[in-house]
């Protein structure tokens, strides 16, 4: 399946930018692991992440 640009720069910026999914990624626990979780239906880059990479923002 084909990714319109927006959505594959939103799911690169969730994976290598974003300060909260990178460290709720790295760590797999804690408060900011609980956040991703809940945030993911909200925030469009961890949506494009999940479009993209076919997994949750916050599973490593």
């Amino acid at each position: 399946m084909k990714h319109s640009d927006t959505t594959i720069a939103l799911a690169k910026f969730c994976k290598e930018t974003c300060p909260i999914c990178t460290r709720a990624r790295e760590n797999g626990k804690g408060v900011l692991y609980q956040v991703v979780k809940i945030e993911e239906h909200v925030c469009p880059a961890c949506r494009s992440y999940k479009k993209v990479f076919g997994k949750p923002a916050h599973e490593k």
